[in-house]
């Protein structure tokens, strides 16, 4: 099952001028919840947070963020791949390249 988490930015901007809206939507197949935070479980642990926090924001003004332990592999990494680029004797010759991955 598919879920999709999404954040709310014009209920994160009306919480700032005294509302006090639910900024985050969880939905499934069945569901669609409202909240102000949630926890992403795997085999019964929490392995990520999603995180509302507009009293205590990040150092760079961020109000809604995702926390977690575990490695996290970016869309950049998805898209490119690294190649060493070695000389004839099989040996380092300086330099790797990045290309798409198809």
């Amino acid at each position: 099952m598919q879920t999709k988490i999404h954040i709310n930015q014009h209920n994160i901007r009306a919480n700032s001028k005294g509302g006090n809206l639910p900024v985050i939507t969880v939905k499934d197949y069945k569901r669609n919840r409202k909240t102000n935070g949630a926890e992403i479980i795997h085999e019964g642990e929490v392995v990520a947070r999603v995180v509302y926090s507009p009293d205590k924001p990040l150092s760079c003004g961020a109000k809604v963020w995702i926390e977690t332990e575990l490695e996290v592999r970016v869309s950049d990494d998805l898209l490119w791949e690294e190649i060493t680029i070695l000389e004839d004797d099989g040996e380092y010759a300086g330099f790797t390249i990045r290309k798409m991955k198809l």
